[in-house]
């Protein structure tokens, strides 16, 4: 095993439950590399197993090198882990949150006020430093978390849905911080289920659904690998629509989306999108909504499992 992650045949049971399924990953260095996929994927429980955790019950995982399960205190020194929720960080300020984790790290004592200091301006949070953490907005403290992630200047970085519940700003802040990581040179793994986030950050992905990678390659070439441009149809007769129009030769593919949607995959929407209402009209079918789009990673996972990431994502 040459990369700096990399996973075989990796395995987590539960009792009867299988959470992970012979997982194989290989993650370079410098990749930004997402694990893609709706909640109750599997995605944390494989980064908990890659930080040493939880022990695996299979298969072999090393992370710098350096193998998990018996090697967990080599794999800890490279690593930064930014979980999914935010701790809990009492009455403390910012800045006595950052320096106790620089401690914990076994930082030396007189280089840790000038690391904190560092690692609060990465992450713009060094103006709110003196602030107590209960003061913060959800969007700070997850900032908090990120400078705390960075503070001995992981080899790896690792984020569990980093971006989760934050405002559209927030958001747009941590990933830039995620950016200014990969171009100092660390290594992301980069738990999400937002497609935006995969397909802006990422220059690899792996789907994972129910425990097992499903497909994995560049967004650009999972999304090239569709074949077909995407007519969406809302309408309260999904299955009289698809008989009509499945035997048509310019569809390539149909899938049911959970909420009357039908995906209709097609070489040329402008062929597809007047036809699709004219056979509406032929055959009395009230069509809610009609849209057309590129394929996206929403279509990727749809093409591979049946479902939509996004639905999947929401009712889990």
């Amino acid at each position: 095993m040459s990369a700096v992650i990399e996973t075989l045949g990796l395995r987590k049971v539960f009792g009867d439950h299988v959470a992970i399924e012979s997982l194989d990953l290989n993650i370079e260095r410098g990749d930004v590399f997402g694990l893609l996929g709706p909640n109750g994927a599997g995605k944390t429980t494989t980064i908990r197993m890659l930080t040493t955790l939880l022990a695996p019950s299979g298969g072999a995982a090393r992370v710098c090198g350096f193998d998990v399960a018996t090697q967990p205190s080599e794999v800890r020194r490279r690593i930064g882990y930014v979980m999914q929720t935010v701790a809990y960080r009492g009455l403390l300020t910012g800045r006595e949150c950052v320096e106790i984790e620089a401690a914990l790290y076994h930082l030396p004592r007189r280089d840790i006020p000038l690391r904190a200091e560092v690692v609060l301006e990465a992450v713009g949070m060094l103006p709110h430093a003196d602030r107590r953490w209960t003061t913060y907005s959800g969007g700070m403290k997850k900032r908090l978390d990120l400078a705390c992630g960075l503070l001995h200047w992981p080899e790896v970085l690792v984020l569990d849905e980093p971006s989760l519940g934050l405002d559209v700003q927030s958001r747009h802040n941590v990933w830039g911080y995620i950016r200014d990581r990969h171009v100092g040179g660390a290594t992301v793994l980069l738990a999400t289920n937002y497609l935006d986030e995969a397909d802006r950050l990422c220059n690899k992905v792996a789907i994972i659904d129910r425990g097992s990678v499903v497909v994995q390659g560049s967004p650009s070439e999972l999304k090239r690998a569709v074949g077909a441009e995407v007519v969406q149809v809302s309408t309260g007769e999904p299955e009289r629509l698809r008989r009509a129009i499945e035997a048509e030769r310019w569809v390539k593919k149909i899938i049911a989306g959970e909420h009357g949607d039908l995906h209709v995959y097609v070489e040329d929407a402008s062929i597809a999108l007047p036809a699709v209402m004219r056979l509406g009209l032929e055959h009395g079918i009230n069509l809610k909504r009609m849209t057309y789009s590129q394929p996206s990673l929403d279509d990727v996972f749809l093409l591979h499992t049946g479902r939509e990431l996004r639905e999947v994502g929401a009712a889990s």
